[in-house]
């Protein structure tokens, strides 16, 4: 059971560069425990998908420092699992529902400018964010090798991204693959043009030939990287700044081409996509 309504107490939150998040909320907020033997703690639980039951938490003690707010330290590691983690406050024995806790400062100026620090792999990103009924969560991913998209140019004729590579470097063979979401074919490969160091990259799709492979009532083309020839698929998405959910906020302009009309557009989990419609 879990407390979600009612005068959740704010806390606040600081992030560093290097993904270390500082929690605090008011003390009066843990008094509940002052009864008991139990110690207040925070309790973060990742969102299952729908109708499936919590399965995975983290917890973060809390520390009280006299008359000032009570502190947590969200350490990098363990990095969290991928998805969106809900946090409460434990405030008594664990048989106690916890209370969901409100956004209150954040601060995420270190993270800002997070695309200019290359990322070993695997590559862990958080980002605090407030939920639409006003709550904390954090916005965690966890890759292997994560291509991330910086500039994006739609043209008349063709859209080029300009991206970088965490986790991983370029190879022989290397090739941009874009694939029709539902399917594993149709599938529209590009050759990247590298920088010297093997990371930085850029890529241009045609907008003719997209639009020719894609089925008649439309469709979505997900952007994958493959470094090598026999690489894994690396998502191309754009994670490093302090934007948990950009897909609202980040419209890019439509093109027309051979009856279609496309538009790159970043996914609910900040991936980057192009959707082809026709008319």
């Amino acid at each position: 059971m879990t407390t979600e309504t009612g005068a959740g107490a704010r806390v606040n939150c600081v992030v560093d560069a290097e993904g270390r998040i500082a929690l605090e909320l008011p003390t009066a907020a843990t008094a509940a425990t002052a009864e008991t033997a139990a110690r207040p703690h925070l309790l973060l639980r990742l969102r299952p998908k729908k109708g499936e039951p919590v399965t995975v938490r983290r917890t973060v003690p809390l520390e009280a420092a006299g008359d000032g707010p009570a502190r947590a330290v969200l350490e990098p590691l363990p990095a969290l699992e991928e998805g969106r983690w809900d946090v409460f406050l434990q405030a008594g024995p664990d048989d106690t529902a916890p209370v969901r806790l409100r956004q209150g400062l954040r601060d995420l100026r270190a993270l800002v400018d997070g695309q200019l620090r290359d990322r070993p792999s695997p590559v862990a990103v958080r980002i605090p964010y407030a939920t639409k009924e006003g709550y904390l969560a954090v916005r965690a991913w966890l890759r292997t090798a994560h291509a991330e998209a910086a500039r994006i140019e739609v043209g008349d004729r063709s859209t080029t991204v300009t991206a970088r590579l965490h986790g991983a470097t370029f190879e022989d063979g290397a090739v941009v693959r874009l694939r029709m979401r539902g399917s594993d074919t149709p599938e529209c490969d590009v050759r990247p043009v590298t920088d010297g160091d093997r990371r930085g990259f850029r890529f241009t799709v045609d907008h003719e030939e997209l639009a020719a492979g894609t089925p008649a009532e439309g469709g979505v083309w997900d952007v994958f990287v493959h470094p090598a020839a026999d690489a894994s698929p690396v998502r191309v998405a754009r994670l490093l700044d302090d934007v948990a959910d950009r897909k609202a906020s980040f419209v890019h302009p439509a093109a027309r081409a051979a009856g279609a009309v496309l538009r790159p557009y970043y996914t609910l989990d900040n991936d980057l996509s192009i959707r082809v419609a026709r008319g």
